[in-house]
């Protein structure tokens, strides 16, 4: 490692994308100047990468980082222009510069807090937040045959637009938030399409009937106890959802916030998806169980031919690759156990790991401020 530029400062933010940007901007507000690491050319570079029909699935009014909020003429449900602006916009508000293009390979211990390699030098600071996001490492599951599919087989982050992709026939396999829209995207676009649900899911809709935000229901209920918004959360979407058995999609005996707490499982956030599996418009299959050729055969014994796959099945976020080996801060699927101001003592703290009903922005927005106030008002500074 060179040691051209490893001088010491007061925090360093590795990430550059919505969570670093409000970390770094509360920092400064307390008086304290970030150094924030970025990979790629640009802010914001995850919400660059996404499909071009993307919009924000919580309400700006909910979303906007702290000290500034969306504009007044940005529509009520963003969408990734709009979304990357407004980073762009609050970056240089705030005027956080980045260190483009270099690369967090480790980071380690020390006596006087810690030390971050990067493939452009070494960097030290007692504080560091990891601002990498959870979706970093694409997750690409594999099947038997699957080697020998002659049609395209892309992960969701590759997805663009279903219009390259009109007149052929898609599977899309995961029914998160980005599977059901890229199959919807998919069908609009003249697509013959087909949904893998592999497991139990709650579905709701984004907006109740049409007008109130199901994000707004997700914030009231998130101060009761978990068992108690679940039991009413079971109710309202009974209601607003009913039984979707018969279109291939099973509720889960989880109830939706103890799903999200323990497993990481977020509902279904429906914006059109549902009517057109109703309307036979979009098949439904359980699973995959192996390829053979250009035909998929499923776990419900159904099989088909298709001309390309997109791989909706979510991400790693890479910390365990990063963080110092036998560091137990990570639980089995390599997320941090402890968020924002907890769990930052010996000055590592992690934000923008969690996607709760109430808003990723929201939370990322409030993880923000109590890191800021732990790191300004830490003796640590005092020595530098």
């Amino acid at each position: 490692m060179s040691s051209v530029q490893a001088q010491e400062v007061p925090c360093i933010i590795v990430g550059a994308g919505p969570a670093g940007l409000a970390t770094a901007a509360c920092l400064k507000e307390a008086g304290v100047e970030p150094l924030v690491l970025e990979r790629s050319d640009a802010v914001g570079s995850s919400w660059r990468r996404h499909y071009t029909r993307l919009h924000l699935h919580t309400v700006k009014k909910h979303s906007g980082l702290p000290f500034r909020g969306f504009d007044a003429h940005v529509p009520r449900y963003p969408s990734r222009d709009e979304v990357v602006a407004y980073f762009e916009d609050y970056a240089a508000h705030f005027e956080i510069r980045p260190r483009h293009g270099v690369t967090v390979e480790s980071l380690e211990r020390g006596k006087r807090g810690w030390a971050v390699h990067t493939d452009g030098g070494t960097f030290r600071s007692p504080h560091v937040v990891m601002a990498t996001g959870y979706n970093r490492v694409p997750n690409r599951p594999d099947w038997p045959g699957q080697e020998e599919f002659p049609g395209t087989v892309l992960h969701s982050s590759e997805f663009k637009s279903g219009s390259d992709f009109t007149g052929q026939r898609v599977l899309v396999v995961g029914c998160g938030n980005s599977g059901a829209e890229i199959a919807l995207d998919l069908h609009e676009a003249g697509a013959t399409t087909a949904l893998v649900v592999r497991s139990p899911l709650w579905v709701t809709p984004r907006d109740v009937w049409g007008l109130f935000p199901s994000q707004i229901s997700s914030i009231r209920l998130s101060a009761l106890p978990v068992s108690v918004a679940d039991f009413l959360a079971k109710g309202l979407l009974r209601l607003l959802v009913g039984d979707l058995s018969r279109y291939g999609i099973d509720r889960p005996e989880e109830g939706p916030n103890h799903m999200i707490w323990t497993r990481g499982r977020v509902p279904m956030l429906d914006i059109g998806t549902l009517k057109s599996i109703k309307a036979g418009e979009i098949a439904v299959h359980r699973g995959v169980e192996r390829f053979e050729g250009p035909r998929v055969h499923f776990t419900d014994a159904a099989s088909e031919e298709f001309d390309a796959v997109v791989l909706a099945t979510g991400y790693r976020s890479g910390l365990s690759a990063l963080l110092p080996d036998g560091d137990e801060r990570l639980n089995a699927r390599g997320l941090p156990t402890r968020f924002g101001a907890d769990g930052g003592e010996d000055g590592l703290f992690f934000i923008g790991f969690r996607n709760p009903p109430t808003g990723a922005l929201r939370e990322i927005a409030i993880e923000a401020q109590g890191i800021a106030a732990c790191v300004a008002g830490s003796p640590a500074l005092l020595s530098l």
